[in-house]
């Protein structure tokens, strides 16, 4: 009877509770958008802060600080970037700090670094307006404010607001953001103690990302476009067939801008209107703005001896302060066997190049990481720093050397019948060949797909026999080396050429021809690797802000460098140099007869012409390579 009553009481209650757990539900109408949703759980192991750090003219900069639970006295480690700072430090939705970070932070915020992520004004979610590589206050910008006064403020806002921050600064990143690091040093913030620049911007003429010795980089258009495009960005819309052709149906490089309507783009303009070395590029030479100031900062310059986007910046700011007084001790340049950025990548190889073990994390954990806690750890060990530290590809292995170059330069002379050695021409002799912007050489094998990583990203180590046998490349070798031939630093070409034309391009490679056998490594028998590879718009050999018309059939002296490198010759291999006079579409053909302004040449101006190139007493073409006794 009991067991009845409380039977029919608990069925009376679910009955009673039916309704109320009825109304409870949410209504099927009821609005499915929510404010917020944090993606950072309670039980993540870090502190993720989103903040808006107020500059000198009222603008704000997004910016994120990331660091582990728990930390305290912790040195902070900037970065300023445009590539994004919220999605850089959530780079996968996890609730552990290494997965959210780049891997390159992983070390740092292990042992109690604090990591901010900057976005660069005007651009993602900071306010104010984005200007490319924003000019220095001075001639090229009026306004107050400069990514110099910006770090300032900023670093000035995050001592003073995080808590767990010991009051320690460091700067670092790649490409744009090693171009920043370098703005930083201007004037900096006292609390500002160390700078690691990586593959900086730093001319943007001379030899790093637009130009180089005055030839165009046809790829940027697609940068441009992304970057600086609100709606509708990406890359230009040209289709996705072999972009030789699609830059060879266009005609010039202005032409095919303006066949996709990039001339909407103020930079694009401006890279148009700005084709010489005038001061559009000088005033923004940062190697320049540096070598005027004293350096208070402790600073190591990092770049890849490959690096197909900035090569020139890093040892140009090494060069142009090196010496200077207050420097010593505070000034290093690290060169790593690495595409562009490569360093915060995994190391252990570029293309079909091995090396011994991840170079770049080696390098991350034994150099670069103890430099910076040198200055910004409180009890850190004081170990000295290296003015310049590099690999030597070739035997592999990192080398520590008092100065850079370490090598002294040694002529390395092209001889006739195709021959390349020590020894000075004795009697005349010339070489020639037809280069027709018809049929321009290609700078990958084709197809070319500039947007494809796996192409860009290692070109610059690319098997040259590819070209190796067209009629329009001339190419020098030594006999098999009975002794390495050991390089360290810029190889500087020192080239007599003439052309029919009245302007024409002068492409030098400076290759390691492996043996034609190799049973340890058969995939690189008989390769042609390029050590350096570099282009001069023959346009400027009397001044680079004053191009003027070749005189046909005239020799003319073209000097300028190779990227700097630290490797070994072996005995067994060969030296080989390569000239050409086109490296397309990477670069944009030269017509070969002299216009004003080449993105604005016309069809009928693009010619064949005779190339000729000398190797005679007194006229001795020749590439002078740094070595080292």
């Amino acid at each position: 009877m009991i067991h009845n009553f409380r039977h029919r009481l608990l069925a009376a209650t679910i009955i009673l509770a039916a309704p109320a757990l009825a109304l409870a539900q949410t209504d099927p109408m009821t609005t499915d958008t929510v404010a917020k949703y944090d993606i950072v759980q309670p039980q993540a192991d870090y502190i993720r802060r989103e903040v808006m750090i107020p500059m000198r003219d009222g603008v704000k900069l997004f910016t994120v600080i990331v660091m582990k639970k728990g930390t305290a006295h912790g040195p902070m480690l900037l970065t300023r970037t445009p590539y994004d700072a919220g999605k850089t430090t959530m780079r996968n939705r996890s609730q552990t700090i290494t997965e959210i970070l780049p891997i390159s932070d992983t070390d740092y915020v292990n042992d109690g670094y604090i990591r901010v992520y900057q976005d660069v004004r005007g651009i993602h979610a900071s306010e104010g307006d984005y200007v490319m590589v924003r000019p220095l206050h001075g001639p090229l910008n009026p306004t107050s404010v400069d990514h110099a006064t910006d770090a300032y403020d900023t670093i000035d806002w995050l001592v003073k607001n995080v808590p767990e921050s010991n009051g320690k600064v460091g700067i670092t990143g790649s490409s744009y953001p090693g171009f920043t690091s370098l703005m930083a040093l201007i004037d900096p913030h006292p609390a500002l103690k160390a700078a690691v620049p990586q593959s900086p911007m730093v001319d943007g003429w001379i030899g790093d990302d637009w130009f180089h010795n005055g030839a165009w980089r046809q790829s940027n258009f697609d940068y441009v476009a992304q970057q600086t495009a609100k709606k509708g960005d990406g890359p230009v819309p040209y289709g996705v067939d072999d972009d030789y052709d699609a830059y060879m149906r266009a005609g010039s490089a202005g032409d095919f801008a303006r066949s996709f309507g990039l001339e909407v783009f103020p930079f694009v303009r401006k890279l148009m209107e700005h084709p010489a070395y005038d001061a559009y590029w000088q005033e923004q030479a940062v190697d320049k703005l540096l070598a005027k100031r004293p350096l208070t900062v402790p600073t190591m310059l990092v770049v890849g001896q490959w690096d197909q986007e900035d090569s020139y910046g890093a040892p140009a700011v090494y060069k142009a302060l090196a010496g200077s007084p207050g420097t010593a001790g505070r000034l290093s340049l690290v060169i790593g066997p690495w595409r562009h950025s490569g360093v915060n990548y995994n190391g252990s190889s570029l293309g079909a190049l091995p090396w011994s073990g991840d170079t770049a994390l080696e390098f991350r954990r034994t150099v670069m990481k103890p430099f910076l806690d040198r200055y910004l750890k409180d009890g850190a060990p004081q170990p000295p720093t290296p003015a310049a530290f590099t690999y030597a590809t070739g035997i592999n292995q990192w080398q520590a050397s008092p100065q850079w170059p370490a090598g002294k330069p040694v002529p390395l002379y092209l001889q006739a019948s195709g021959g390349l050695g020590f020894d000075k021409p004795a009697a005349a002799s010339r070489d020639t060949y037809v280069s027709d912007p018809a049929k321009p050489i290609p700078f990958v094998p084709r197809p070319v797909h500039l947007r494809d990583r796996d192409v860009w990203g290692p070109w610059l180590v690319s098997d040259q026999r590819f070209v190796a046998d067209r009629p329009d490349v001339l190419s020098y070798t030594t006999p098999v080396l009975d002794k390495p031939v050991h390089i360290a630093g810029a190889p500087q070409v020192d080239l007599f050429a003439a052309t029919s034309g009245s302007d024409s391009d002068w492409v030098v490679k400076l290759i390691d021809v492996y043996p034609a056998e190799s049973s340890n490594a058969p995939k690189l028998a008989g390769y042609q690797l390029p050590v350096g590879i570099e282009i001069y718009r023959g346009r400027y050999v009397h001044g680079q802000a004053t191009p003027a018309a070749l005189t046909p059939g005239k020799v003319e002296n073209y000097r300028f460098g190779l990227p700097n490198v630290n490797h070994v010759f072996l005995p067994g291999h060969r030296i080989m140099v390569q000239v050409q006079s086109s490296l397309f579409p990477l670069y944009d053909r030269n017509p070969q007869t002299f216009v004003p302004n080449i993105f604005n040449a016309k069809a009928g101006d693009y010619k064949p012409a005779t190339q000729t190139i000398e190797h005679s007493p007194g006229k001795a073409s020749a590439v002078w390579l740094p070595v080292v006794p």
